[in-house]
Protein backbone atom coordinates (compact mmCIF):
# COMPACT_ATOMS: atom_id res chain seq x y z
CA UNK A 1 0.00 0.00 0.00
CA UNK A 2 1.48 3.13 -1.09
CA UNK A 3 2.11 6.24 1.91
CA UNK A 4 -0.34 8.36 2.58
CA UNK A 5 0.49 12.18 0.90
CA UNK A 6 1.86 14.32 2.94
CA UNK A 7 -0.62 17.35 3.52
CA UNK A 8 0.55 20.02 1.51
CA UNK A 9 1.76 23.03 3.39
CA UNK A 10 -0.30 25.77 4.06
CA UNK A 11 1.35 28.96 2.71
CA UNK A 12 1.77 26.59 -0.68
CA UNK A 13 -1.90 25.81 -0.61
CA UNK A 14 -2.63 29.45 -0.15
CA UNK A 15 -0.89 30.77 -3.23
CA UNK A 16 -2.72 27.68 -5.45
CA UNK A 17 -5.92 28.99 -4.52
CA UNK A 18 -5.14 32.52 -4.91
CA UNK A 19 -3.70 32.12 -8.42
CA UNK A 20 -6.47 30.39 -9.38
CA UNK A 21 -9.33 32.90 -7.60
CA UNK A 22 -7.11 36.16 -9.26
CA UNK A 23 -6.98 33.99 -12.75
CA UNK A 24 -10.60 32.91 -12.83
CA UNK A 25 -12.37 36.29 -11.32
CA UNK A 26 -9.59 39.02 -12.17
CA UNK A 27 -7.21 40.30 -9.32
CA UNK A 28 -9.39 43.15 -8.46
CA UNK A 29 -12.32 41.23 -7.65
CA UNK A 30 -10.82 38.90 -5.32
CA UNK A 31 -10.26 40.11 -1.64
CA UNK A 32 -8.32 38.30 1.21
CA UNK A 33 -11.58 37.51 2.72
CA UNK A 34 -12.59 35.23 -0.32
CA UNK A 35 -9.43 33.38 -0.52
CA UNK A 36 -9.68 32.52 3.19
CA UNK A 37 -13.29 31.17 2.96
CA UNK A 38 -12.13 29.36 0.00
CA UNK A 39 -9.17 27.62 2.04
CA UNK A 40 -11.27 27.38 4.83
CA UNK A 41 -9.44 29.19 7.16
CA UNK A 42 -9.41 31.71 9.21
CA UNK A 43 -8.26 35.29 8.12
CA UNK A 44 -5.82 35.47 10.85
CA UNK A 45 -3.77 32.28 9.72
CA UNK A 46 -3.74 33.80 5.98
CA UNK A 47 -2.61 36.97 7.35
CA UNK A 48 0.32 35.13 8.87
CA UNK A 49 1.69 33.80 6.15
CA UNK A 50 0.36 36.97 3.72
CA UNK A 51 0.16 39.87 5.89
CA UNK A 52 -1.21 41.69 2.83
CA UNK A 53 -2.30 40.69 -0.38
CA UNK A 54 0.50 42.65 -2.68
CA UNK A 55 2.79 39.57 -0.60
CA UNK A 56 0.55 37.25 -2.73
CA UNK A 57 0.28 39.05 -5.75
CA UNK A 58 4.47 39.48 -5.41
CA UNK A 59 5.07 35.92 -4.73
CA UNK A 60 3.18 34.94 -7.65
CA UNK A 61 4.77 37.11 -10.01
CA UNK A 62 8.25 36.10 -8.97
CA UNK A 63 7.13 32.64 -9.41
CA UNK A 64 5.81 33.66 -12.86
CA UNK A 65 9.29 35.47 -14.03
CA UNK A 66 10.86 32.48 -12.86
CA UNK A 67 9.56 30.82 -15.20
CA UNK A 68 9.95 33.01 -18.00
CA UNK A 69 14.10 33.86 -16.94
CA UNK A 70 14.01 29.85 -17.93
CA UNK A 71 12.06 29.57 -20.87
CA UNK A 72 13.07 32.79 -22.78
CA UNK A 73 17.31 31.59 -23.49
CA UNK A 74 15.60 29.07 -25.90
CA UNK A 75 14.85 31.95 -28.14
CA UNK A 76 18.29 31.71 -29.23
CA UNK A 77 17.84 27.94 -30.25
CA UNK A 78 15.17 29.07 -32.70
CA UNK A 79 16.24 28.74 -36.66
CA UNK A 80 13.02 27.30 -38.31
CA UNK A 81 9.24 28.27 -38.40
CA UNK A 82 7.95 25.39 -36.28
CA UNK A 83 10.89 26.32 -33.48
CA UNK A 84 9.36 29.67 -33.61
CA UNK A 85 5.85 28.33 -33.24
CA UNK A 86 7.03 25.95 -30.49
CA UNK A 87 8.65 28.50 -28.16
CA UNK A 88 5.99 31.23 -29.13
CA UNK A 89 3.12 28.25 -27.50
CA UNK A 90 5.29 27.85 -24.81
CA UNK A 91 5.48 31.47 -23.61
CA UNK A 92 1.51 31.82 -24.16
CA UNK A 93 1.18 28.98 -22.42
CA UNK A 94 4.01 30.35 -19.14
CA UNK A 95 1.62 34.04 -19.50
CA UNK A 96 -1.80 31.91 -19.27
CA UNK A 97 -0.78 30.35 -16.03
CA UNK A 98 -0.47 33.03 -14.77
CA UNK A 99 -3.02 35.35 -16.90
CA UNK A 100 -4.48 37.93 -14.33
CA UNK A 101 -1.02 38.95 -14.28
CA UNK A 102 -2.05 40.37 -18.09
CA UNK A 103 -5.34 40.51 -17.79
CA UNK A 104 -5.23 43.17 -15.40
CA UNK A 105 -1.74 44.40 -15.73
CA UNK A 106 -2.14 48.18 -16.53
CA UNK A 107 -4.29 48.08 -13.06
CA UNK A 108 -2.05 46.38 -11.45
CA UNK A 109 0.81 48.63 -12.48
CA UNK A 110 -0.40 51.65 -11.05
CA UNK A 111 -1.04 50.35 -7.74
CA UNK A 112 1.94 47.76 -7.28
CA UNK A 113 5.75 49.97 -7.34
CA UNK A 114 7.53 46.46 -7.39
CA UNK A 115 5.37 45.24 -10.22
CA UNK A 116 5.89 48.23 -12.60
CA UNK A 117 9.66 48.28 -11.72
CA UNK A 118 10.20 44.57 -12.66
CA UNK A 119 7.40 44.63 -15.64
CA UNK A 120 10.24 47.05 -17.41
CA UNK A 121 12.78 44.19 -17.19
CA UNK A 122 9.91 41.37 -18.41
CA UNK A 123 9.46 44.12 -21.03
CA UNK A 124 13.20 44.23 -22.04
CA UNK A 125 13.70 40.41 -21.73
CA UNK A 126 10.95 40.00 -24.66
CA UNK A 127 12.17 41.70 -26.30
CA UNK A 128 15.77 40.32 -26.23
CA UNK A 129 14.51 36.94 -26.81
CA UNK A 130 12.07 38.28 -30.02
CA UNK A 131 15.12 39.72 -31.75
CA UNK A 132 16.99 36.10 -30.52
CA UNK A 133 14.17 34.43 -33.14
CA UNK A 134 14.79 36.58 -35.58
CA UNK A 135 18.28 36.29 -35.99
CA UNK A 136 17.86 32.46 -35.86
CA UNK A 137 14.99 32.36 -38.49
CA UNK A 138 17.62 34.18 -40.57
CA UNK A 139 20.79 32.66 -39.85
CA UNK A 140 18.32 29.59 -40.82
CA UNK A 141 17.45 30.53 -44.40
CA UNK A 142 13.73 30.95 -43.03
CA UNK A 143 13.52 34.69 -43.25
CA UNK A 144 15.35 37.70 -44.81
CA UNK A 145 15.34 41.34 -43.20
CA UNK A 146 16.85 44.21 -43.26
CA UNK A 147 18.47 45.15 -40.32
CA UNK A 148 16.91 48.16 -39.50
CA UNK A 149 14.27 46.31 -39.08
CA UNK A 150 14.96 44.00 -36.77
CA UNK A 151 14.20 45.83 -33.38
CA UNK A 152 11.00 47.68 -34.51
CA UNK A 153 9.62 44.04 -35.72
CA UNK A 154 10.63 42.18 -32.25
CA UNK A 155 8.68 45.59 -30.25
CA UNK A 156 5.51 44.67 -32.29
CA UNK A 157 5.55 41.11 -31.32
CA UNK A 158 7.03 41.95 -27.85
CA UNK A 159 3.23 43.98 -27.87
CA UNK A 160 1.03 41.46 -29.20
CA UNK A 161 2.14 38.76 -26.90
CA UNK A 162 2.01 41.01 -23.64
CA UNK A 163 -1.80 42.58 -24.79
CA UNK A 164 -3.33 39.59 -26.58
CA UNK A 165 -4.70 37.87 -23.94
CA UNK A 166 -6.40 41.57 -22.77
CA UNK A 167 -7.65 41.70 -26.49
CA UNK A 168 -9.40 37.77 -25.81
CA UNK A 169 -10.72 39.28 -22.89
CA UNK A 170 -12.39 42.44 -24.48
CA UNK A 171 -13.59 40.27 -27.36
CA UNK A 172 -15.43 37.71 -25.15
CA UNK A 173 -15.51 38.80 -21.20
CA UNK A 174 -17.50 35.97 -20.20
CA UNK A 175 -15.98 33.11 -21.54
CA UNK A 176 -12.53 34.28 -23.09
CA UNK A 177 -10.33 33.26 -19.93
CA UNK A 178 -11.87 30.56 -19.02
CA UNK A 179 -9.75 26.85 -18.86
CA UNK A 180 -12.01 25.99 -22.13
CA UNK A 181 -10.82 28.79 -24.04
CA UNK A 182 -7.20 28.09 -23.34
CA UNK A 183 -6.09 26.20 -26.37
CA UNK A 184 -8.03 28.44 -28.82
CA UNK A 185 -6.67 31.30 -26.99
CA UNK A 186 -2.98 30.13 -27.42
CA UNK A 187 -2.91 29.25 -30.94
CA UNK A 188 -4.43 32.44 -32.38
CA UNK A 189 -2.07 34.45 -30.44
CA UNK A 190 0.93 32.40 -31.40
CA UNK A 191 0.18 32.91 -35.50
CA UNK A 192 -1.14 36.85 -34.75
CA UNK A 193 2.62 36.73 -33.22
CA UNK A 194 4.08 34.63 -36.15
CA UNK A 195 1.92 36.29 -38.58
CA UNK A 196 4.17 39.38 -38.11
CA UNK A 197 6.79 37.74 -39.45
CA UNK A 198 5.17 36.32 -42.98
CA UNK A 199 6.31 39.72 -45.26
CA UNK A 200 9.61 38.94 -44.13
CA UNK A 201 8.97 34.96 -44.52
CA UNK A 202 10.54 32.53 -47.10
CA UNK A 203 7.55 31.17 -49.25
CA UNK A 204 8.25 27.54 -48.31
CA UNK A 205 8.58 28.65 -44.23
CA UNK A 206 5.49 31.21 -45.03
CA UNK A 207 3.37 27.78 -46.18
CA UNK A 208 4.78 25.96 -43.36
CA UNK A 209 3.56 28.45 -40.91
CA UNK A 210 0.08 28.51 -42.51
CA UNK A 211 0.21 24.38 -42.13
CA UNK A 212 0.93 24.62 -38.70
CA UNK A 213 -1.66 27.65 -37.73
CA UNK A 214 -4.13 25.03 -39.71
CA UNK A 215 -3.76 21.55 -38.06
CA UNK A 216 -4.37 23.85 -34.73
CA UNK A 217 -7.63 24.90 -35.66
Amino acid sequence: MAPPKKPRRTAERILEVTLELFNRFGEPNVSTTLISAELRISPGNLYYHYPAKDELINTLFDRFERGLNELLPAAAEVDNVEDAWLFLHMLFELIWNYRFLYRDLNDLLSKNRRLETHFQFVLKNKGQAMQQLIDGLQRGGALVIDRREVEPLATAMVVVVTYWLSYEYVRDPRHALEPESAAIALNRGAFHVMSLLLPHLEPASRQHLHELAGSYQ
